[in-house]
């Protein structure tokens, strides 16, 4: 009795280990691998699941194939982490799937419409991948999808960026659609996204605020998409966000174009050919500042145009003032005759306004200076006078129409008379 019971257990034993190999627990149209836990059905034209698959798959791939409809059909393999369903002709995610999933493939397919129950419990899922389809709506429902990290949607018919967008993802495409707005709120509690794929799309700017809170973003696609680049009032916001971003952007709006709201700087004047020369700009400033300078106001006084009016012999030449400047008087020095040129001089007397004066015009050359005192009777001695009443002859620029002058030769009958006038004016004063 005994003996038979060994026996049976013996035959259980071995049926177990080689039964399933035996019934065939890979498919013949799959490729298994890791026990059998790892099947690729993959390419084979299928319309329904094969035989033979275990429960306990962790990997499963139907991809290109004709499958048209997969709902409640996957429910059972409980242990499954990866599911590729891509190029086939599923209209929807396949219904109650199981809620081991890390990843999900579903590209190119005739989905139309992401539903809200198709995420709603799948808390392990990481990737989802819908691209490539027709979906025109995707509903997803606050605080679902706590896992996932990579959420590719690029591809389809999509007009608005899907709102609810779990929180802790990090990488989403949504290239290659018809996107041409984001409503207020949907990129807010973003804090992790570090990838954001818009390029390919319709947007003609992006609204105030939209990526304020994305403060880990890196990297940024925004190339293929009509900027409404004069836009005054909508396209500043991306344009500034895109200036001081820290995140790569590529594709920048309106790059290659001016923004007409900014406040343009006034270029440079260009130097004309006239004005290229600094010694030209340096004598054209010096022209200015000498027009623009007024002419220096002469002393000469009533007096003055009087004495000048009383002499007898017309000038040929200018004549210059003489000026006493300790009793403002100016007189008139002017040569004998016409015949001979006067010199540009003048007079500066030096000293107290009392009777004593000196002169000192110039004879013989006009380099060499001449010094007369007068005093209230006929002088006796030229050398005692004081020192500090003592005038000279300094030479000023000719006049352009006047030579160099030389003294006339009848300057000393000229000082002559010219003293005995002043002594004259002295004793009757």
């Amino acid at each position: 009795m005994e003996y038979q019971i060994l026996n049976t257990s013996t035959c259980l034993l071995v049926l177990l280990v080689f039964i399933p190999t035996g019934l065939g627990i890979c498919p013949s149209s799959c490729k298994c691998s890791g026990n059998d836990r790892n099947v690729d059905c993959s390419g084979r034209n299928l319309t329904v699941l094969p035989q033979g698959l275990q429960d306990n798959l962790t990997y499963l791939n139907l991809s290109f194939n004709q499958f048209v409809d997969l709902d409640h059909q996957l429910t059972r393999f409980t242990n499954l982490r990866t599911l590729d369903i891509s190029n086939n002709w599923l209209k929807n995610v396949p219904a109650h799937l199981p809620k081991s999933l890390w990843e999900l493939y579903a590209t190119n397919n005739n989905i139309k419409v992401l539903q809200k129950l198709d995420t709603a419990y799948q808390w392990n899922l990481r990737v989802l991948d819908v691209s490539r389809n027709m979906v025109e709506r995707a509903v997803l429902i606050n605080n679902t999808l706590s896992s996932l990290k990579f959420l590719n949607l690029s591809s389809n018919k999509l007009w608005t960026v899907p709102t609810n967008m779990p929180y802790n993802i990090e990488t989403v495409d949504l290239s290659s659609n018809f996107l041409s707005q984001i409503l207020p709120g949907t990129l807010v509690r973003l804090q992790h996204l570090t990838s954001l794929y818009l390029h390919n799309n319709k947007f003609s700017y992006i609204p105030d605020k939209a990526f304020d809170q994305l403060s880990q973003l890196q990297l940024v696609t925004l190339y293929n998409n009509p900027w409404s680049c004069s836009d005054n009032q909508n396209i500043p916001y991306v344009l500034q966000w895109v200036q001081g971003t820290a995140a790569r952007v590529v594709g920048a709006p309106c790059a290659d174009q001016p923004w007409p709201w900014a406040s343009a700087t006034p270029a440079p004047a260009q130097p004309t050919a006239l004005d290229s020369s600094p010694m030209i700009k340096g004598t054209k400033a010096a022209g200015r500042e000498t027009s623009a300078a007024p002419p220096e106001s002469t002393k000469a006084t009533k007096t003055h145009k009087q004495l000048k009016a009383k002499e007898a012999a017309p000038l040929a030449t200018q004549s210059h003032p003489v000026l006493f400047p300790g009793t403002d008087r100016p007189l008139l020095r002017s040569p004998d005759g016409p015949q001979e040129a006067a010199a540009t001089r003048t007079i500066h007397v030096q000293g107290s306004t009392e009777g004593n004066a000196s002169l000192a015009p110039a004879t013989g050359s006009s380099t060499t200076p001449m010094t007369l005192s007068i005093t209230s009777g006929m002088p006796t001695n030229y050398s005692k006078m004081p020192q500090s009443t003592t005038a000279t002859f300094r030479k000023e620029e000719p006049t352009p129409s006047a030579p160099e002058a030389r003294v006339p030769s009848g300057a000393s009958r000229w000082q002559v008379g010219l003293l005995l006038y002043l002594a004259a004016l002295h004793a009757v004063a």
